[in-house]
């Protein structure tokens, strides 16, 4: 059965309130291993407004089946959700209604990152309107805040026992926007993973309490299948700081996943609910890694094609292939198979 969530957002989680808050489980509550699916890019323009408008539930399609099989579900959610605000000068914008996290919700996702090159699309304002469209939705949100402790400070809860920290943050920012969208001590804004010092302490800070901690980036290059060196030295960086897993997306293809340092690293998970793709970029898929002990002990790619929006999931032989090609991707990487 998956976990009932009910916090919304970095902000509320600084109360320390409820069974969410700073405690952790009861030391006399029994560890299991628990399940993690990741997936990437995520906004509702284009053709998937319809089916947000209309159905909701309906938008993510039958790739939902695998976001609930896990125990904890997590997405990057690629856009503003405000119906104000001032569009950012940048070439691509993207927002979208409060039934956002509705079709989130329905889709058996539990929380998203909005850090990226899209979560502040529509300025301060529509920063605001997400937060409290999260809030009244009860929808854990990461990577965004009223200011940078905020922004970096993660989502926990707890599964199977075990006390989970979930931080987000952008390594990419259009340039003209980067002093406008990185959130301050006095700002709000995003978690910017050009920070490194600061991501590297809220890892550090989460590992104290934490029994696993997952950062979620926006990083890489666009179309580039490899990772750059910035995402080689920040997945180091977050490794030594102990980080259990970096899970990133942005470039709008795959790249590979696997071992660094003991710890899980998956370079780039590619476009998921999006308006447009073909070919590599309509390539997709969600990951769900296995944690036990502080590691993760198994990891299964479930391949799938994103189609007018949704990502449909492939069968028999061409699943197989896919995950074939799906493992290669490593080869650039410098990443190990097995740990």
């Amino acid at each position: 059965m998956r976990l009932a969530l009910v916090l919304v957002s970095a902000s509320l989680l600084a109360s320390g309130c409820g069974a969410f808050g700073g405690g952790g489980a009861a030391k006399d509550v029994k560890k299991e291993p628990f399940t993690v699916a990741f997936a990437g890019d995520t906004h509702f323009e284009g053709q998937i407004r319809n089916r947000l408008d209309t159905d909701p539930a309906s938008v993510f399609g039958p790739i939902k089946d695998t976001l609930t099989a896990a125990d904890l579900a997590i997405v990057n959610l690629e856009t503003a959700v405000t119906q104000g605000g001032s569009p950012a000068p940048k070439q691509f914008i993207f927002r979208a209604p409060a039934t956002a996290f509705t079709a989130l919700k329905s889709a058996g996702v539990d929380v998203a990152t909005m850090a990226n090159n899209h979560g502040e699309d529509y300025g301060e304002a529509g920063l605001t309107d997400s937060l409290a469209a999260a809030e009244q939705a009860g929808f854990p949100v990461v990577g965004i805040g009223a200011n940078a402790a905020e922004a970096f400070k993660p989502y926990v809860t707890t599964v199977k026992g075990n006390k989970i920290a979930v931080i987000g943050a952008t390594q990419v920012l259009d340039d003209n926007l980067i002093e406008a969208w990185t959130a301050t001590d006095a700002k709000p804004g995003l978690a910017s993973a050009k920070d490194v010092p600061r991501l590297v302490k809220a890892v550090q800070d989460a590992r104290k309490s934490a029994d696993v901690v997952i950062v979620d980036l926006h990083w890489g290059q666009e179309l580039n299948g490899c990772p750059t060196d910035n995402q080689k030295l920040l997945a180091t960086a977050l490794a030594d700081a102990g980080a259990d897993a970096i899970i990133g997306s942005h470039a709008h293809v795959l790249l590979g996943s696997g071992y660094l340092k003991g710890r899980y690293v998956a370079y780039g998970l590619g476009n998921f609910v999006f308006y447009n793709g073909s070919g590599k970029t309509a390539e997709s898929g969600v990951l769900t890694l296995t944690f036990g002990a502080r590691q993760v002990t198994k990891s299964v790619w479930t391949p799938a094609v994103v189609q007018a929006g949704q990502p449909i999931p492939l069968t028999g032989a061409e699943a197989d292939q896919a995950r074939t090609r799906w493992e290669a991707l490593r080869e650039c990487t410098g990443l190990t198979a097995q740990v």
